[in-house]
């Protein structure tokens, strides 16, 4: 009798014991910050030898963001080796802005490199400075400054070299 009673009262409390633990493993699944909207207000068009604002309007979660991190990189159609990196700093309302110059005729790009809460988002811009001749604009190459379609490309030319790889293979097992 008195195991019976023991087995009563014991079962009970051991699986409300199991219980809390259980509630306590079903923690919410971590919040993944949203990619930032970032807005480029630079104009498209600018003149020469005057002093451009390089803009950009960072939104997250349709908020304002005042403490994201914002560069810009600025660079010549065909030359963006020789580009140059701006740090855009704070103006309000998570409106972010740099200064530069252009001195002579040409299109030029612009990436507005922009982290907030640990995410990144880079959208692009060209920027046509004065009256540039447009037969003498050097292409501007989009696969060396793609990140993504560099890593495209990159699995593209491994996935076309293993599948030769198999071809080949296959051949010298038939002969």
């Amino acid at each position: 009798m008195k195991k019976w009673l023991f087995a009563l009262i014991a079962v009970p409390a051991l699986l409300v014991g199991c219980g809390e633990k259980n509630e306590q493993a079903a923690l919410p699944e971590p919040v993944v910050p949203e990619i930032p909207e970032v807005e480029i207000l630079t104009p498209k068009e600018v003149a020469l030898n005057e002093t451009i604002e390089l803009a950009a309007h960072v939104k997250q979660g349709g908020e304002n963001v005042d403490d994201a991190i914002v560069e810009f990189e600025v660079w010549e159609s065909g030359k963006r080796d020789e580009g140059q990196m701006l740090d855009g700093k704070l103006d309000k309302d998570g409106v972010y802005k740099a200064m530069t110059t252009f001195d002579h005729d040409g299109v030029y790009y612009m990436y507005a490199h922009t982290t907030a809460n640990g995410v990144h988002n880079m959208p692009k811009q060209q920027i046509i400075a004065g009256s540039p001749d447009m037969t003498q604009v050097l292409p501007e190459d989009e696969k060396d400054n793609s990140m993504d379609h560099n890593m495209m490309e990159h699995n593209h030319d491994t996935t076309d070299k293993d599948e030769h790889g198999e071809q080949e293979k296959d051949e010298k097992n038939h002969h």
